[in-house]
């Protein structure tokens, strides 16, 4: 008899730690996706800072930004950049790229996130 009260005892502690554990594993999961994005983020802007480094050409920076950052969802437009002045030899140019990223749980969020690349112009 003392088995059929341990089994209601264990459905109720399981029933009490069930969510916090699930809110444990979609932090972790929400966690990954944040640093990735902010991985992709860095990447694109530094990808797009070369490029404009090289080019002097807002337009190249721009595509070379965003072809790096082909795993965001929803992909990055015109509106995630900051102005790219021009680059002058001798002289640094910083782009900067500003990206919201939703949660999948809607647990928090959304995130500012924001990736920067800054690299000296003409090599």
């Amino acid at each position: 008899m003392a088995k059929q009260n341990e089994t209601g005892a264990v459905a109720v502690e399981f029933a009490l730690v069930l969510p916090i554990l699930l809110l444990l594993v979609f932090g972790i999961v929400e966690f990954g996706r944040a640093y990735n994005t902010q991985v992709s983020l860095t990447h694109a802007a530094r990808e797009g800072v070369r490029a404009m480094a090289i080019h002097n050409n807002p337009v190249v920076a721009r595509k070379a930004a965003k072809d790096a950052a082909v795993s965001l969802n929803p992909g990055l437009t015109d509106i995630n950049f900051s102005s790219i002045a021009s680059c002058v030899p001798g002289t640094q140019v910083t782009i900067t790229i500003n990206y919201t990223l939703s949660t999948i749980t809607g647990i928090a969020g959304p995130f500012a996130m924001k990736g920067v690349g800054v690299m000296r112009c003409g090599g």
